[in-house]
């Protein structure tokens, strides 16, 4: 059964279509790599996707719960929101974390956050913060930045600060983890400790959605890979069919960039 189903997803801004009726689905365990041009529409579907966009028509389910259904008013409450985002940990390209808290601390808050409305929280609130800070820790810990839980995001490298974003989104146990170009502010050394640690997440079964322009680890990670063009999903399978032998013409010209010289 699909943990995500995405059916015929619209979105516009200013009269201007950025996404054109997109559908497609995941399996729990499994990575799709989405693909593309810039101004593709990749990033406004991971915004849509974490409702950080509403769309204008369509559904999103997550493990047969309808999440949003452009026909259906009582799935697109503001007061429900947040709770829809838990579904999905979002890792931007520029990282977002917050310049006045450390590592461990930026990993901690979300679930501090949510700990406050707990009915247990005054009467348990050392115990729960301490059950907190070990969980956060054993996330930076898996991510390779034990000797760097206390630094502030400034005292860090590129790298270092997308694992702290990826371990902060980890934190929620999301059912999907959403990558906008995690690499693409990087440098190439730094580059291949995030793509490291996304495909040591690959290897654990984590259901994944990433956004990148780094096509041999789209071809290398995924179980799917997505090319969208010009708001439209033009083309979807196995990475080798995809990669080694398309069937759009758009598809071609854009993979070719990669292969030439």
């Amino acid at each position: 059964m699909a943990i995500l189903e995405v059916e015929h997803i619209c979105k516009s801004f200013n009269r201007t279509e950025i996404l054109k009726d997109i559908s497609f689905s995941l399996d729990k365990g499994q990575v799709v790599s989405i693909i593309g041009s810039s101004g593709s529409g990749k990033t406004t579907l991971l915004r849509c996707l974490n409702f950080l966009e509403t769309p204008d028509r369509g559904v999103i389910r997550v493990n047969n719960e309808t999440l949003f259904d452009s026909a259906d008013p009582s799935t697109q409450r503001e007061s429900t929101i947040r709770k829809k985002r838990l579904h999905f940990g979002l890792v931007f390209q520029s990282f977002n974390l917050f310049p006045q808290y450390t590592a461990l601390e930026n990993v901690m808050l979300a679930k501090e956050l949510l700990a406050k409305e707990r009915p247990d929280y005054k009467s348990r609130k050392k115990e729960i913060h301490g059950e907190i800070r070990i969980q956060a820790e054993g996330l930076l810990k898996q991510m390779g930045l034990e000797k760097r839980m206390n630094n502030y995001p400034h005292q860090l490298s590129g790298g270092q600060c997308q694992r702290v974003a990826i371990a902060r989104a980890l934190a929620l146990q999301p059912d999907i983890l959403c990558f906008d170009e995690p690499t693409s502010a990087l440098d190439p050394e730094l580059t291949g400790e995030v793509l490291k640690v996304i495909k040591e997440l690959a290897d654990q079964n984590t259901t994944m959605i990433i956004v990148t322009h780094e096509m041999a680890f789209a071809r290398d990670v995924a179980n799917q890979v997505i090319f969208m063009d010009d708001g439209y999903i033009l083309e979807q399978g196995d990475p080798k069919q995809v990669f080694e032998n398309p069937r759009e013409e758009r598809t071609k010209q854009f993979l070719s960039r990669f292969t030439q010289g």
